[in-house]
């Protein structure tokens, strides 16, 4: 059954939304606006569901009592049970917009991908996963930048960090946090053996000035010549910049322009991201007993994923699925793997949430 009061109360709050939004104070002040707005898009798609459920619930109300009246029975007898089923599509919607949000999921997203054990493999795989990524990006519409890369003796990366700008990019790559396997026979193997390596890919939701508020104070910057290839004069200027946060002791770098105004500016957004993620890692470990509960905990000692070269498979552990398209994949079609982790997540916390009632209704 429907929480109908709390669905009468999202109404009304979206429309209180609406007012403050139109205040002259609220539009000068970008904190308070970022946040209106982002409850807003929360609010919007609920209330329209609702809107929705109650047109179709009136609707087979009125065509069920017109069951008594011989010259309407007909008609209404046969629209009854489409309005039905579409009365339970949106019963159904509306009980999975009420889950739990996340709030980053409509942000911009910082990924990071690190060789991990496996030497050079790991470092060929690690770039591997960054093209995977990057022709996931280009089929989803989305722009790649690239922040800052290590480049390994072999090839491939020893870490490489790009920003990830589009609709919706946190909702779709959360669930690659974690440990990445790959069992391949590598180049280098002169006996065939198949060897196994790892890497790690970490997701952060960008975060705005308005998220995290970094005090001049707080941090110590340095600069210095970019390494790497770019020309002369990449690497004889003072381009590169550091950041430390002296309160926590994170350490970014950006050497990828070649304007040292714009390096510290993308070293900034890369600190305000890794700075949120602390925060929301911190948040989650208080809440240690739901996270278990929920898909991709992004822990970085958590195998999310096997991609095996001899069997052309790719199995996500999470979540028990094994594809034998292995190609596909790496060519950047996640789709199936990140739908099918979306439709887990929300099916464990409708069962959570249907457990949270039937104790409060033994309570009772």
């Amino acid at each position: 059954m429907l929480p109908h009061d709390k669905l009468r109360a999202i109404a009304e709050r979206l429309e209180r939304v609406d007012a403050e939004l139109c205040q002259p104070a609220v539009a000068a002040d970008p904190r308070r606006s970022a946040e209106l707005l982002r409850e807003r898009a929360e609010l919007a798609e609920l209330a329209e569901a609702y809107r929705r459920y109650q047109q179709v619930e009136k609707q087979l109300a009125e065509d069920r009592e017109a069951l008594a009246d011989p010259e309407l029975r007909a008609l209404a007898a046969e629209e009854i049970p489409e309005l039905e089923r579409r009365l339970e599509a949106l019963r159904a919607e509306i009980e999975r917009l009420l889950l739990p949000k996340d709030p980053n999921d409509a942000k911009d997203t910082i990924l990071e991908i690190r060789a991990g054990a496996g030497g050079e493999e790991a470092a060929l795989f690690a770039a591997d996963l960054f093209r995977m990524y990057a022709r996931y990006a280009e089929r989803k519409g989305w722009q790649v930048e690239i922040l800052s890369s290590s480049e390994a003796s072999a090839g491939g990366f020893k870490e490489i960090v790009a920003m990830v700008r589009g609709q919706r990019v946190y909702s779709h790559l959360k669930y690659e946090a974690g440990v990445h396997r790959v069992q391949r026979v590598p180049a280098t193997e002169s006996q065939g053996r198949i060897h196994t390596s790892t890497a790690t890919v970490a997701v952060l939701p960008e975060a705005e000035e308005v998220d995290v508020e970094i005090r001049p104070e707080d941090l110590e910057i340095s600069t210095a010549a970019a390494s790497g290839p770019g020309g002369q004069g990449v690497n004889t200027t003072n381009s590169a910049v550091t950041l430390k946060h002296l309160p926590t002791g994170i350490i970014v770098r950006c050497q990828e322009q070649r304007s040292q105004i714009q390096n510290r500016a993308r070293a900034m957004q890369l600190l305000r991201a890794r700075l949120l993620e602390r925060e929301r890692r911190a948040a989650a470990e208080a809440r240690a007993e739901q996270r278990r509960t929920m898909v991709g905990s992004g822990d970085r000692s958590e195998k999310v994923r096997t991609y095996n070269f001899p069997q052309n498979r790719v199995t996500d552990h999470r979540i028990g699925l094994t594809l034998h398209a292995l190609q596909r994949v790496l060519d950047g079609d996640l789709d199936e793997l990140v739908t099918a982790l979306r439709t887990h997540e929300q099916a464990e916390l409708l069962r959570a949430a249907g457990q949270e009632t039937a104790d409060a209704g033994d309570e009772r």
